[in-house]
């Protein structure tokens, strides 16, 4: 073999090796900018099994107030899942009264399927709040959640009109429009409808709305890096993915819970959501770590939690946690932040409408 022959061998040897580098390097900068806004909640560094740095710093803070949970001290802080209950669509059914809906029921001389609710279905968020049907089978006595496509069949239909959300209560007009249209529907099926009156709904939405408007809080605490400096959308991505933060369709990191329903969410400061495809150098003024109040159990524990999270998010990114003046956020601060959170709390139960619980989940949606 001639060394001409040798050394095109040995280049072409070079080039292969080159490009295996070069895709290998391509790979991990892949991972490293996307991998970790895209980490599955399964793995959530707040709920494995072994200590995280949120669990071990969340340990360390006690406050006189905590919910009694049946944990050991600390336990919570490791575990946060524990403290959710696992309510399931049907027990959504269970949280629907006078109090918070106007229930209209439609008896059935013969099993109805759920297509014949098709105007309901076609309509359901035409009447400011929304609807929920909850209906009984034939063969069955407990109340379970129909959509529009349930294949059962049902003896009984509760077809309820919430009164309030966080748009606002049912208005009269509204409410009349709703009463209306399931008259017509009983009519063409010629069904039994069992519909109330509207006076006393009119005042249970108005009363419903001014607790809503009353506790419904958003609480964020601002991680801002120091002077003009900038933070950058693959760093923000990274960070999050390493503490659990899951980027999602709304364009905000969400902390998820053992049930994967939304703890905490991860913002950008100037509210413009956070793109896939943009994160790679995107430059960010700031961030905003959010707790909306009313749709989490224990929700000054949860405060408690969000603090560790943003002080520890801040480090990584070198960033300070500030208030909207820009002002570091001491202790004294966050104390007074989390008293409020527990007053809305107290609050909520008053009412009683429990932070977290699917009633509440359904009123601040």
């Amino acid at each position: 073999m001639s060394e001409l022959q040798i050394s095109l061998l040995a280049i072409g040897a070079l080039v292969v090796f080159a490009v295996y580098l070069y895709g290998a390097w391509q790979h991990t900068r892949y991972r490293s900018r996307f991998g970790a806004a895209f980490k599955p909640a399964g793995e959530d560094a707040l709920y494995q099994g072994t200590l995280s740095d949120v669990g071990r710093a969340a340990a360390r803070l006690r406050f006189d107030d905590m919910p009694d949970t049946g944990l050991d001290d600390g336990e919570e802080a490791l575990f946060p899942g524990m403290l959710e209950s696992t309510d399931t669509p049907d027990e959504q059914c269970e949280t629907i009264s006078d109090d918070t809906d106007y229930i209209a029921v439609m008896f059935a001389s013969a099993p109805l399927q759920a297509s014949v609710l098709a105007a309901v279905w076609s309509r359901r968020f035409d009447f400011g709040p929304p609807i929920h049907v909850c209906g009984v089978r034939a063969s069955g006595d407990a109340w379970e959640k129909v959509v529009a496509e349930s294949p059962h069949s049902y003896d009984t239909l509760r077809i309820a009109l919430q009164l309030a959300d966080r748009n606002g209560p049912v208005t009269p007009a509204r409410l009349d429009d709703f009463r209306e249209m399931l008259r017509d529907v009983a009519d063409v099926m010629h069904t039994e409808l069992n519909l109330p009156e509207a006076g006393e709904a009119l005042v249970n939405a108005q009363r419903l709305d001014e607790f809503c408007a009353e506790v419904d809080q958003m609480v964020g605490l601002n991680i801002l890096p120091a002077g003009d400096q900038l933070l950058m959308g693959n760093e923000i991505a990274r960070v999050a993915g390493r503490h659990g933060l899951v980027l999602q369709a709304d364009g905000a990191f969400h902390l998820l819970d053992a049930n994967g329903r939304t703890l905490f969410t991860l913002r950008n400061f100037d509210e413009s959501p956070f793109m896939p495809h943009e994160l790679d150098d995107i430059p960010v003024i700031g961030l905003s770590l959010q707790l909306d109040v009313p749709r989490v159990q224990h929700p000054a524990y949860r405060f408690e939690e969000m603090v560790v999270l943003a002080r520890i998010l801040g480090e990584d990114l070198r960033a300070d946690v500030v208030d909207d003046h820009r002002m570091a956020l001491g202790d004294a601060g966050i104390a007074m932040i989390r008293n409020q959170v527990a007053a809305i709390d107290k609050k909520m139960q008053a009412y009683p409408v429990a932070p977290g619980s699917p009633l509440a989940r359904r009123l601040f949606s």
